[in-house]
């Protein structure tokens, strides 16, 4: 019995291993050095800083996944996943900013791409080059696949027309993934995926938005009118866009998992310091039983969605069945995430309704991840199906 339950022995879910280790301190030290002294100002600019995007290229925090093969790290999704989350204990904008580039992007374009399109591609998404990821228009939130984007064959081109909203990282970036319907009459297993460089004919970025938080991450509609795309950048097969979508999408949400993980942790980090700073009644308030009841119980919600997070992803690296894990990462952490974020505003009193300290930015930037890729009422959908196998 005994030797049968130790062959059963697994580590910890926050065990790292010595390469992940040394990942997420890079990735920490990065983020302290390097995001920090910027937060600030791209909050208030509603801009990311150019300079600072050039660094996360420099460091490698935009391939971590692509094979060396294609000039990536060769790292796997749960390092991905680390970065994320460091990156966002400190601005969530930063955090989403690679989340995008490395779950959903990249990730399409190596699972799904040609070895042509690596080799063109990847390369560039590795190097300099910011993707973005645009499947959502203004009457396909929710019901994404309700798409209002045509394509249609012409010679050895697609020409799409229609427009996209709210695609994250339009602002800055080179290259997107625009899903378009080429056979409307199909209904979904019309949709297709093209690879849309930046400076194609009939492509425009529109307008951005003025957002409440992540306000330094670009989101802007854009404008698709007789935009002609070679035939060759068809990412996958015509007719199977749904798929690509679908299945990047579920690995995106773990993604948002850990974003979600990292604003909790920094909002609940900063709360744990200022209640030991603050006196009142001539001690800390840290001191007050209230007090450290209300921190204990939020460090334990944190806790239980960062496992969750690192599970799904642990999952998705094994290769084993991770949506229904997935969805509730996604769901979890975004619960808690806006809940510890608020509660920590509390603790610092008024100083917290104020931009003086990061508490309410924190509170603002937990919004999101109850919304985008996939709302909260999505992944209920989803997790009840899987449980009641519907």
């Amino acid at each position: 019995m005994g030797e049968a339950g130790n062959n059963l022995v697994h580590g910890p879910l926050t065990e790292l291993s010595e390469e992940e280790r040394m990942f997420q301190a890079m990735a920490h030290e990065f983020a302290v050095n390097e995001i920090i002294p910027h937060v600030e100002a791209m909050d208030r600019e509603g801009a990311f800083d150019h300079a600072l995007l050039d660094k996360i290229f420099a460091q490698g925090f935009m391939g971590i996944e692509v094979a060396e093969a294609h000039g990536g790290s060769g790292g796997s999704f749960f390092q991905a996943i680390l970065a994320i989350e460091e990156f966002s204990r400190v601005d969530a904008s930063a955090g989403v900013v690679i989340d995008v580039q490395n779950t959903l992007v990249n990730n399409a374009l190596q699972k799904w791409g040609t070895e042509e399109q690596k080799q063109k591609y990847l390369a560039r998404l590795v190097v300099d080059t910011l993707g973005a990821y645009a499947l959502s228009e203004a009457n396909s939130g929710s019901d994404a696949f309700a798409l209002a984007t045509r394509a249609r064959e012409d010679g050895g081109h697609f020409i799409l027309n229609g427009r996209k909203l709210w695609i994250t990282n339009a602002k800055e970036a080179g290259l997107f993934i625009v899903f378009a319907n080429v056979n409307p009459d199909a209904g979904y297993r019309g949709i297709t995926a093209f690879l849309v460089e930046r400076s194609m004919p009939g492509f425009a970025v529109g307008k951005k938005e003025d957002k409440f938080g992540i306000r330094a991450s670009s989101t802007c509609e854009l404008i698709l009118e007789d935009c002609r795309v070679p035939r060759e950048n068809v990412l996958g097969e015509v007719g199977k866009g749904y798929k690509v979508a679908i299945e990047t999408l579920n690995e995106g949400r773990i993604g948002i998992s850990a974003q979600m993980v990292g604003v909790a942790r920094g909002a609940l980090e900063g709360a744990l310091r200022y209640a030991k700073e603050r006196k009142q009644f001539g001690k800390p308030i840290a001191e007050f039983q209230a007090i450290q009841f209300q921190l204990a119980r939020l460090a334990t919600e944190v806790e239980a969605a960062r496992l969750m997070a690192y599970n799904a992803a642990r999952l998705k690296d094994a290769a084993l069945p991770f949506l229904k894990e997935a969805a509730m990462a996604k769901y979890f952490t975004s619960q808690v995430a806006e809940r510890v974020a608020s509660e920590c505003v509390e603790v610092y009193g008024g100083y917290g309704f104020t931009r003086d300290y990061p508490a309410e930015k924190f509170l603002r930037d937990a919004k999101i991840g109850k919304i985008y890729e996939g709302t909260s009422f999505m992944q209920l959908q989803t997790i009840a199906k899987i449980i009641l196998g519907t």
